[in-house]
C-alpha cells in the first residue's frame, strides 16, 4: 500500500465563483505603441516580445481575439491590415501564417483570413480528449510528485490567485494553462506532455472566444483541490476532481456570440 504524503490539505469551497472583469479601456490610436511584454509559455500561443512591426501586428490581433473584440468568423482583409499598419502584403501574410499556426485565425481559399471559429463538435472532441489525457497525467503526477514539486505547485497557485484578483486576464489565462502543463511535467512523460500542449493551446482559444464575460476560465479553487489530493497521494480522487473541473469549464462555454461590428480599426483597439 502506498504511503500517503503528510502535507496538509487546505479546505476548499464546493462551488465555482465568478470574477467580474472590468471593462477594458479602449487604447489610443497609435500603431507604433510597444506591445505588452508578457512571456509566452512554450508550446502555447501568447503575446510576443519585440518591437518590430510583425510582432505589433501579431500582438494586436492576438489580444483583440483574446479580449473578444474580434469574434469568431470575423474577416481580416489583407488590404485593411496593410493600410492600418502601413506595411506591405508580404508582411501581413507572414503574420497571418503565424497566427494560423497558433490556431488564432483560419486561412481559407477564396475567403482570406478569418478569426478561428471552432465548431461545437470540435469543442466537444477537444474537451473529451483533455479529460482522458489529464486523468492519466494526474495519476502519474500523484505517483511521482515530491514535496518540492507540491510546494512549487502551491506557489504557482498563489501567482494565479493574485492575477485573478488583479483582473489581468491574459496573465490569468496563461497561468491557468501553465498549471495544467506543470502537472504534465510532473507525470514524467514527455509524450503526454507534448499532446497536452496541443490540446491546451486549442482549448485556451475556445475558452477565450466563447466564454461569457465575467467567468473565470479556470477556477483557482478547483486547481487547489487537485493539488491537495495529489499531496495526499489520492490519485483516483485527483483524477475525479480534474475531470469535474474540465467538465465545468466545458459547460461554461456558450458557442454563440454576436458578430463584431464592421470597423476593423475599432475591433483592433486602434480607433
Amino acid at each position: 500500500m502506498a504511503t500517503q504524503k503528510t502535507l496538509r490539505a487546505s479546505p476548499a469551497p464546493k462551488t465555482r465563483t465568478n470574477a467580474t472583469r472590468p471593462a477594458a479601456p479602449t487604447p489610443a490610436r497609435r500603431v507604433s505603441a510597444a506591445p505588452l511584454q508578457e512571456n509566452k509559455l512554450p508550446g502555447l500561443p501568447g503575446l510576443r516580445t519585440g518591437d518590430d512591426v510583425e510582432t505589433r501586428i501579431y500582438n494586436t490581433v492576438y489580444e483583440s481575439v483574446m479580449t473578444q473584440r474580434l469574434t469568431p468568423g470575423t474577416k481580416l482583409p489583407e488590404a485593411s491590415l496593410c493600410e492600418l499598419f502601413d506595411v506591405r502584403r508580404a508582411t501581413v501574410r507572414k503574420v497571418l501564417q503565424a497566427l494560423a499556426h497558433d490556431h488564432i485565425v483560419d486561412l481559407r481559399p477564396n475567403r482570406g483570413a478569418i478569426v478561428a471559429e471552432p465548431t461545437p463538435e470540435e469543442t466537444r472532441q477537444v474537451f473529451e480528449a483533455r479529460r482522458a489525457l489529464e486523468g492519466a497525467i494526474v495519476r502519474l503526477a500523484t505517483r511521482h510528485a515530491t514535496r518540492e514539486d507540491i510546494a512549487s505547485l502551491r506557489l504557482q497557485l498563489e501567482e494565479e490567485h493574485h492575477a485573478m484578483h488583479r483582473f489581468t486576464q491574459p496573465a490569468w489565462a496563461r497561468l491557468a494553462s501553465a498549471f495544467h502543463l506543470r502537472l504534465a511535467e510532473l507525470a514524467r512523460n514527455p509524450v503526454l506532455q507534448r499532446y497536452l500542449m496541443e490540446l491546451v493551446s486549442r482549448c485556451s482559444l475556445i475558452v477565450a472566444l466563447y466564454e461569457p464575460p465575467g467567468k473565470a476560465s479556470c477556477e483557482h479553487e478547483e486547481h487547489a483541490r487537485v493539488v491537495d489530493l495529489i499531496a495526499q497521494g489520492d490519485a483516483d480522487g485527483a483524477a475525479r476532481e480534474m475531470e469535474a473541473h474540465l467538465l465545468a469549464l466545458e459547460h461554461s462555454i456558450t458557442l454563440q456570440q454576436e458578430r463584431s461590428d464592421n470597423n476593423l480599426a475599432r475591433m483592433l483597439g486602434m480607433a
